[in-house]
């Protein structure tokens, strides 16, 4: 059986804001699909905006970390789109991340890997796991 992400969902007040705000992050096309749905056409996975009656209230459990060459840059261009800073600039900004929040709340992170350190530590650990099954339960033993 072969499973893809087809798209992220984030559930908001009004589709075509959040939408509008992540087509001009991503320089990408999106579209309002009626009232509750809006979709963005962002690589490699599409984002969908769905309309809820309720606000978020918390930190998200799930977040986008979007690479960028400059992460000062492109917090600047958020900032003008309605983001705001969350947490500065943690290193610098050709290496290292920044967390902001779109205009709903919802958090994400900029990062920026110079040289590809963070990314071919990710690629060393999958690469040396020895064996790749999927989780069919969680054994809650201590020993």
């Amino acid at each position: 059986m072969a499973v893809r992400v087809q798209e992220v969902v984030v559930d908001c007040a009004v589709p075509a804001e959040l939408a509008a705000f992540w087509g001009a992050i991503f320089g990408a096309r999106w579209a309002a699909m009626g009232e509750g749905w809006a979709v963005v056409e962002s690589k490699p996975v599409r984002l969908a905006f769905q309309q809820v009656p309720e606000a978020k209230v918390a930190k998200n459990r799930l977040h986008l970390d979007l690479e960028v060459e400059d992460i000062e840059e492109a917090t600047r261009v958020a900032l003008e789109l309605g983001a705001r800073i969350v947490t500065p600039l943690q290193g610098r900004p050709r290496a290292g991340f920044a967390v902001l929040s779109d205009p709903s709340g919802n958090e994400f992170c900029f990062v920026a890997d110079e040289g590809g350190a963070w990314e071919g530590d990710q690629l060393a650990a999958l690469d040396a796991a020895s064996q790749h099954r999927p989780v069919t339960g969680v054994d809650q033993s201590n020993g």
